[in-house]
């Protein structure tokens, strides 16, 4: 498996939205950005390890970290190896199972800041879904995948109100992309 390390960069809010912020990773280079959503609670969650607070020390992901750092598994790794209808499929990789724990991506990352499991990702995925990272930029640019069908419904009926119909037919084109997967799976 080929796979390039990712590092936590930030945390952004999408404007407009109360309940989703996006997590920004780069590789360890920071030549390449790979953008999570997430859940406001989870961002608040990341922002207490960043800023370090104290109370973090005796939260799950900090008591775990210590109980795998006693069962000495330092060769753990998290890794990101596919995305599908705007889930990131992650595991988490215990050197003595064969088979990844899954874990949601957000998950993962709170997980890596809180222990130092290092997160990967697939080489290819990661070429797939990156984007150029500038450091201090305000705006964000999004693979359309990575958005659940819920985002990709609102956006869509929000960019034929502001009759955007090149992002439409767009959006519109995932829409179906993942209603014929659905369909064919049942």
């Amino acid at each position: 498996m080929e796979k390039v390390r990712l590092q936590f960069k930030s945390v952004s809010e999408i404007v407009g939205s109360e309940e989703m912020c996006l997590l920004i990773l780069t590789d360890m280079e920071e030549q390449r950005q790979l953008t999570l959503f997430c859940d406001h609670a989870m961002a608040v969650q990341i922002e207490l390890r960043v800023k370090k607070v104290p109370i973090t020390e005796i939260m799950l992901p900090e008591v775990f970290s210590n109980l795998l750092g006693a069962a000495n598994c330092t060769d753990m790794m998290l890794y990101i190896s596919n995305i599908i209808d705007g889930q990131y499929k992650v595991g988490l990789y215990h050197p003595f199972s064969q088979e990844p724990i899954p874990i949601r991506a957000s998950d993962a990352v709170l997980l890596s800041i809180a222990s130092g499991i290092p997160l990967y990702i697939d080489r290819f995925l990661m070429a797939q879904q990156s984007m150029k990272y500038y450091p201090n930029t305000n705006g964000i640019s999004l693979p359309i995948n990575t958005m659940s069908n819920e985002m990709i419904s609102k956006a869509l009926q929000r960019a034929i109100e502001e009759e955007n119909y090149e992002i439409a037919s767009h959006l519109r084109d995932e829409q179906r992309r993942r209603n014929n997967r659905l369909s064919s799976t049942e």
